[in-house]
């Protein structure tokens, strides 16, 4: 299947489950208590950084963004599944949420304080995860952060059932430490991770930061 083929599947996918989907993440989100602690350190190191904005990236139904935006961050959510992008545009109507795919974003160079990859690089083959890696380095200003959560193993692909049209979605159970390597590799400095059990596989969490950091105003403020 081409790249583009796999962008397809994926947005008729999501368009297909959206309104199911919606209450499933939501319940998840809820109960994920180690998840919502990472969101929260990086809320806290964009806050400290300055405050810049904030990107969501495979936004979803727009629960992470909010959440953010509950964090004190100025967020906005971009997604490839228009559907998604109404039922976000529909619950938080306080936000901004964009159709688009975060391998390809509408945004100026460094413009970003931090990005948030929450459940959504798993869309991606490993193999195209370094050009990925790199427009999220492109649309951080230096020093910006970024978060990733993902489904974790060792690169292999999982390919879910068919639904009602024929629509199905693959995943990529990715390695950590191979996503920690990339990241480094696209410059970016690993910050911190965490990993657990629970669910249908493992999971990871990983924060990283533009290698070519400033000083935080908090820092500046601390020597002054």
């Amino acid at each position: 299947m081409t790249d583009t083929a796999k962008l397809t599947a994926t947005r008729a996918y999501y368009d297909t489950v959206a309104e199911g989907y919606v209450e499933r993440v939501s319940d998840a989100f809820a109960q994920d208590v180690w998840g919502r602690a990472m969101l929260s350190g990086f809320a806290e190191e964009v806050r400290d950084d300055g405050g810049l904005p904030v990107a969501d990236l495979g936004c979803g139904p727009g629960h992470v963004s909010a959440h953010l935006a509950e964090l004190g961050l100025a967020v906005r959510g971009v997604d490839l599944s228009p559907r998604m992008v109404g039922i976000a545009r529909r619950s938080h109507p306080e936000l901004r949420f964009d159709v688009g795919s975060m391998s390809s974003l509408e945004l100026p160079d460094g413009e970003l304080g931090g990005a948030v990859a929450w459940w959504s690089i798993m869309h991606t083959p490993p193999p195209l995860l370094p050009a990925l890696f790199a427009e999220f380095h492109r649309v951080l200003a230096p020093g910006g952060r970024l978060l990733l959560g993902f489904h974790a193993g060792e690169d292999q692909p999982y390919t879910g059932p068919e639904r009602d049209g024929g629509v199905f979605y693959d995943i990529h159970l990715l390695s950590p430490d191979r996503v920690g390597k990339l990241l480094e590799q696209a410059g970016f400095t690993v910050t911190a991770r965490m990993s657990g059990e629970g669910g249908t596989w493992p999971w990871a969490c990983l924060a990283g930061r533009r290698s070519d950091a400033v000083s935080a105003p908090r820092a500046a403020s601390a020597r002054s």
